[in-house]
């Protein structure tokens, strides 16, 4: 489990194709500076598994179900990822509930830079927004956000100074694809009232 709040920008230093999978291998001083083998970190909000480590960078396989349902697959050498340790039960929980596991992907639709703050607007289709309420929080990139605003085909978020600059956010550009998390919370509700509502 992770909480949202994104440790460090680390980049890609390789991709080896797999054929049905990929091994990224990923420097990040930061998240490496404690973990072991087996240990799991976030990547661009994906729960990744580490294989090896060494020198500050660690690898971790991508299953093809993975590539395929997040934007892991786009990754290439010098791509930019938010990294995230797992959530330790002694500390605070400073985003949401996050699992790192990926529901689907939105794309940027708009970047509207204002004084102090940047509101971002993402497509996304329809069977993910039902889950994204205003106010609620979403998690974009592996980085937990409040929602402005949202309707069946797009969302917004408002992103201060600090997240542009410490995440893969203030680099995204119209057109980009990011992977979404929605609260799993919603997701359990829907499934708990399944049939008792018809």
């Amino acid at each position: 489990m992770f909480t949202g709040i994104v440790e460090e920008r680390g980049y890609v230093v390789s991709v080896t194709d797999l054929a049905d999978a990929a091994r990224l291998l990923i420097r990040g001083p930061r998240v490496t500076s404690d973990a072991s083998a087996g240990d799991s970190i976030s990547v661009n909000g994906v729960c990744l598994t580490v294989v090896d480590l060494e020198d500050g960078t660690f690898s971790a396989d991508v299953m093809q179900e993975t590539l395929r349902r997040s934007s892991l697959g786009t990754l290439s050498t010098g791509s930019h990822v938010n990294l995230e340790r797992a959530a330790r039960v002694d500390s605070r929980l400073g985003g949401h509930i996050v699992q790192g596991h990926v529901d689907g992907t939105a794309t940027v639709r708009s970047v509207e830079p204002a004084e102090h703050w940047t509101t971002m607007f993402f497509e996304i289709a329809p069977s993910l927004s039902r889950y994204i309420v205003e106010k609620g929080s979403v998690c974009i990139d592996g980085v937990s956000l409040t929602v402005v605003h949202v309707d069946d085909e797009s969302f917004s978020v408002s992103l201060i100074p600090t997240t542009l600059e410490h995440t893969t956010l203030g680099m995204r550009e119209v057109g980009d694809r990011v992977n979404i998390e929605v609260d799993v919370l919603a997701k359990y509700v829907e499934r708990l009232l399944e049939g008792r509502l018809t």
